[in-house]
């Protein structure tokens, strides 16, 4: 999920963070609604945003999902641009990645057998 921190605040990508869908998969939404309960603000249409103070949580909870292997990877890590400090209690669910080389290439499908 394309992440971002300005002044001790988590940022996620409006169209990274997880979808509720009334009939969706159990646990996609409880992703979404786990997640939704830690957001300072997660506005429809808008970036959500994570206090510092949930920062431990919304890792165990990343790492959690993550382990349940039932969401994709870029569904449970945070990517941050190159130039960006990764704080250390985010370490271990972010990595770095260049957005334009991304934008560029465009997303191999995840599902393909390749």
């Amino acid at each position: 999920m394309r992440s971002r921190i300005h002044q001790q605040i988590l940022y996620l990508h409006q169209d990274d963070v997880p979808h509720y869908k009334k009939k969706g998969s159990v646990v996609r939404n409880s992703y979404f609604w786990a997640l939704r309960s830690i957001t300072e603000q997660s506005g429809f249409g808008k970036d959500w945003e994570f206090a510092d103070e949930v920062w431990p949580a919304l890792r165990r909870m990343l790492t959690a999902f993550a382990e349940a292997g039932y969401l994709y990877h870029r569904e449970t890590i945070l990517e941050f641009a190159p130039a960006d400090e990764i704080p250390p209690v985010l370490k271990p669910v972010a990595t770095w990645v260049d957005f334009d080389d991304i934008e560029n290439k465009g997303f191999e499908d995840e599902d393909s057998d390749d």
